[in-house]
């Protein structure tokens, strides 16, 4: 797909997006002609005030550029609070639970809802949220729509807890946003795709890796039994277990949850798979071409599910399940969802629930391509993944 195929921004979201791009060259220019592109993916998503993730644009639902499981509707968050309970009950009344990026505010909602129902309230629960704007609508909604002694146990972080503690920490479509290194093979050699920069105009070339990179290609390799062919490019995440370990920060016991659209290592990286998984949002429509009005759309890249397990392991935890994201709402609850959906008097409101199911579960929509894999460190988790378990395929 082409710019052409897009439907044209609006003046304003085209200054906008100008001024993020100045920055850009101006810093490709200060870098010597060129910036890795996972420097380029960071400064797009998040440069302070003009980043796609940093600035005021609406992202989700109908008028932004995509709609996640939880903007869908409640069943997402009610069931994923239903197989976060255990593990909060097992920690008890100190419980916390970290959300990485909290959207709207739809999944706290629904998910706080259902943990008092539960008997399973955390002691607090946090969002992390680099968005000021997010964070307002965030707030707006939540003080609108939650009992006050609910809405008290919400607050906002600018970063992860500082001090030990025990909880969980929930993240749904959020590693697929971390700014990727991209590689290409070369003669047998491991290079790095880079944006460079006319002044004008952005445009990808690869230069040679550094050990970093190189090194964390050649482990996939290693874990594949097989080299990449030459011309082969895809993404990598070297910086993933430095990350796990950030956000996870002191927790001394409790679980990490990730609901994201990925593959294990050996699909990541099927042969045929050769130009990798990254890809544009823009109003709904995805795309190739990331370099095409910064701050306007969003970039991610499939998740490495094998590489978010060895993190995980690296950091402390055990692997307590993987699996789709229809397997893993049949396992925490959906059956009860459905039950409730078919009481609905109203035609038009069963109709709306009953399709946001199929959205979330149909190997077309969802289902299939998103998956979630949990953590857990001194509490059990596993049973959230009693259903369609792949983690042989890790």
């Amino acid at each position: 797909m082409t710019a052409l195929d897009l439907p044209l921004p609006d003046p304003d979201a085209l200054a906008h997006s100008a001024r993020l791009s100045r920055l850009i060259h101006e810093q490709i220019a200060a870098a010597g002609g060129a910036i890795a592109f996972s420097r380029f993916m960071e400064l797009a998503l998040y440069a302070p005030g003009l980043g796609y993730y940093s600035a005021g644009a609406s992202k989700f639902g109908g008028e932004g550029d995509f709609v996640t499981a939880p903007e869908l509707g409640p069943v997402f968050a009610a069931c994923t609070a239903q197989a976060l309970a255990p593990a909060l009950q097992q920690i008890g009344p100190q419980a916390r639970l970290l959300e990485l990026g909290g959207g709207t505010g739809a999944f706290a909602e629904v998910a706080l809802k259902r943990l008092l129902e539960l008997d399973a309230l955390p002691d607090r629960y946090a969002i992390l949220e680099p968005s000021a704007q997010l964070r307002e609508r965030q707030r707006e909604r939540l003080m609108q729509r939650l009992a006050p002694p609910l809405f008290e146990l919400v607050e906002w972080l600018d970063g992860p807890f500082g001090d030990e503690w025990e909880g969980v920490v929930f993240a749904n479509e959020v590693i697929d946003a971390l700014p990727t290194p991209r590689f290409g093979i070369r003669d047998g050699e491991v290079y790095e795709e880079h944006v460079t920069s006319d002044g004008e105009r952005f445009a990808r070339e690869l230069r040679p890796a550094d050990s970093f990179l190189a090194n964390a290609v050649g482990h996939i390799e290693r874990g594949l039994e097989r080299r990449f062919a030459d011309g082969y490019r895809s993404e990598v995440l070297p910086q993933l277990p430095y990350w796990i370990q950030a956000v996870s920060g002191g927790l001394r016991r409790g679980a990490l949850l990730f609901a994201d659209y990925g593959y294990a290592r050996g699909e990541f990286y099927a042969p045929e798979r050769d130009d990798g998984t990254l890809r544009a949002y823009y109003r709904h429509r995805v795309h190739g071409e990331p370099l095409l009005w910064p701050g306007l759309q969003d970039i991610t890249a499939s998740v490495d599910f094998t590489a978010l397990a060895e993190a995980g392991v690296a950091a402390g935890f055990d692997l307590a399940g993987y699996c789709s994201q229809a397997s893993f709402l049949l396992g925490n609850g959906l059956d009860g969802v459905l039950k409730r959906i078919e009481s609905i008097a109203d035609p038009v409101e069963k109709q709306r629930r009953l399709n946001e199911v199929k959205k979330l579960t149909l190997p077309s929509e969802m289902g299939e391509r998103f998956q979630v894999m949990g953590l857990q460190k001194d509490v059990e988790l596993g049973v959230a993944f009693m259903v369609g378990d792949l983690s042989h395929r890790l």
